[in-house]
C-alpha cells in the first residue's frame, strides 16, 4: 500500500494515526466509494429536529411553543 509507505517514510506521528484511521473506517470508506450511500439524509433530518427544538426553547405557554415550532418547520420546508 502506497500509503504506508509514505506514512513510515514520513516518521510523523500525526500521519500514524490518519493509516489508524484510515485502516479502521477502511470498510464504510470502501462502501460509499462503491455504492455513493451515505447517512445525509439521517443527519439532515437530525439537524433539522434539533433546530425545531430550539425554536421553542423558552415558551412556557404550550400553545405558544408549538406555534413557533409548527412556524420554523414550515419555513423550512417551503425554501
Amino acid at each position: 500500500m502506497r500509503l504506508g509507505l509514505a506514512v513510515i517514510v514520513a516518521g510523523m506521528p500525526e500521519t500514524r494515526r490518519l493509516l489508524d484511521t484510515i485502516n479502521a473506517w477502511w470498510d464504510a470508506i470502501q462502501i460509499l466509494i462503491i455504492t455513493g450511500a451515505t447517512n445525509a439524509r439521517t443527519e439532515t433530518a437530525n439537524t433539522s429536529i434539533k433546530q425545531i427544538k430550539r425554536a421553542g426553547r423558552g415558551f412556557s405557554n404550550e400553545a405558544n411553543c408549538r406555534a413557533r415550532i409548527l412556524l420554523r418547520s414550515a419555513a423550512r420546508t417551503a425554501a
